[in-house]
């Protein structure tokens, strides 16, 4: 398994990508165009990350979830309640 060294730079191109993620789903909620609770398979893309991430957050209770008949599903305001939690604030 090859090393990878991330750059400053790497970090701040996280972070702007990132916050515009978080400005579309805020957007997206205040229009009402986002639904109330999601699927796993519409957070992982929403939040671009995998299946083992999502199921860490679940575990290690970091993301809140319903499961219904062996459906998992999250509440949007949660989402962006652990967005808002881990949010960076870099401004010098």
């Amino acid at each position: 398994m090859a090393n990878k060294i991330i750059t400053t730079d790497d970090l701040m191109e996280f972070k702007l990508e990132l916050f515009d993620e978080l400005k579309q789903l805020l957007l997206e909620h205040i229009n009402g165009n986002l639904k109330r609770y999601m699927r796993s398979a519409d957070v992982m893309e929403l939040l671009q990350i995998s299946a083992g991430t999502l199921q860490n957050m679940r575990i290690n209770g970091t993301l809140p979830y319903i499961k219904i008949a062996g459906t998992i599903y999250y509440d949007t305001d949660d989402i962006q309640r652990v967005m808002q939690k881990y949010r960076v604030d870099n401004s010098y």
